[in-house]
């Protein structure tokens, strides 16, 4: 087993710095408020401070593609897949937050940082489980620095729209220009999810693109809840219920036993990714194909500290390790045993309070091998387009 250095993601962060929310008393919120207020960004967000629009004609925005070598290539050992490029289906993956330095609200796209390894971290480890059913394609973009999370619900929404901008700008490049009419899985986590969400809401369901979509897999959306307003906001896309669902939604938050449920001001969808089933009903560790522990170096470095590289290269997936958790939805969370021994051990350790940043770890070839089985059953179902 490789050594695990700093490992994580960052809405795991956040979640734990947000606990101070959730602590009573007084002196929970003056820690809260305290941290925050010596850690975040200088001032309020102005749009005219962010650094220039990236160019999505351009190959060095985009953290991958299937055109050129990079993280999301990788496999787990063991596994086989075909040549990046020779899918006849896509995913658009869109990345959670690897911004947590205070220098601003949204990232200044340095290709020299810690964020933009931080980047590098989750298409190894994220995207890379869509290798094996579809072409890669994940923009970079002015991400929402992980602050941006811990102010006031007005403040986030502003951020975070600033940034979705660039993602929609990317969907709508991706599209036009690459896509040549191919069917398309919508993939994501954490702030990628917030911003599939509204790509789902404002873009794809809307027009003829939902056709297209395989399914959509916006995983680990903690406070902010995919809900039933959510989705009766749209007319045409809904959860998936079934293993072979298709143009439909799948999302789940990983929790230990023995916390409790994320608190929201709605009900969230919960999707068992052992079973893809919508229901709280126990799936056993026999059904988990596969837990791949994540390669490399992940940057926690929050703050005023300099956002500098580890200098990490990742190069190598482990195998899959079977029957590792069952899992249970409860209450819009799902549950898993404690990972007190075993490969996940020590990042477990980091993420006492929620295994956010295990979303796709404990799940990896569960989400590779259930991807696969939807695009397949899209190529062979009459919604496919030309059938």
């Amino acid at each position: 087993m490789k050594t695990l250095k700093v490992i994580g993601v960052s809405a795991a962060i956040l979640i734990v710095v947000m606990g101070g929310l959730w602590v009573s008393g007084l002196g929970g919120q003056l820690l809260f408020w305290s941290f925050t207020q010596m850690n975040e960004p200088a001032g309020e967000f102005d749009p005219a401070d962010a650094v220039a629009p990236p160019d999505y004609e351009l190959a060095v925005n985009w953290a991958a593609l299937p055109t050129k070598q990079d993280p999301a290539d990788l496999v787990p050992a063991g596994i086989t897949v075909s040549p990046q490029g020779d899918y006849p289906v896509d995913v658009f993956f869109i990345h959670p937050t690897g911004f947590l330095t205070s220098g601003s609200w949204t990232s200044p796209m340095e290709l020299d940082s810690g964020t933009e390894e931080n980047t590098e971290f989750m298409m190894a480890n994220m995207a890379s489980a869509y290798n094996g059913c579809c072409n890669v394609y994940a923009p970079r973009y002015r991400e929402a620095n992980i602050f941006a999370y811990m102010g006031s619900p007005e403040r986030r929404s502003q951020i975070l729209g600033f940034a979705y901008q660039d993602v929609k700008r990317a969907f709508e490049h991706y599209v036009e220009r690459d896509n040549n009419g191919r069917p398309f899985v919508l993939a994501s986590h954490s702030q990628g999810t917030h911003h599939a969400m509204k790509l789902l809401q404002e873009v794809i369901d809307p027009s003829e693109l939902r056709e297209r979509m395989v399914a959509a897999y916006t995983i680990g959306a903690v406070l902010i809840p995919l809900s039933p307003d959510w989705f009766a906001s749209m007319d045409h896309i809904k959860p998936c219920e079934r293993s072979d669902d298709l143009q439909c939604v799948v999302h789940w938050d990983t929790m230990p036993e023995g916390t409790d449920p994320i608190e929201r001001d709605a009900p969230s969808l919960c999707t068992n990714p052992l079973t893809w089933q919508v229901n709280e009903e126990i799936a056993e560790a026999t059904e988990n194909i596969g837990a791949v522990v994540p390669e490399g170096t992940y940057n926690m470095v929050l703050g005023d500290k300099p956002d500098v590289r580890s200098g990490d290269n990742f190069t190598q997936l482990d195998a899959p390790a079977e029957n590792l958790v069952q899992a249970q939805c409860r209450d819009g969370s799902l549950f898993v045993p404690k990972q007190e021994s075993g490969p996940f051990k020590t990042m477990a350790g980091l993420m006492a309070d929620s295994y956010h940043g295990l979303d796709y770890a404990l799940f990896y070839r569960d989400i590779h091998e259930n991807a696969k089985l939807r695009v397949s059953t899209y190529l062979n179902s009459t919604s496919a387009p030309g059938s």
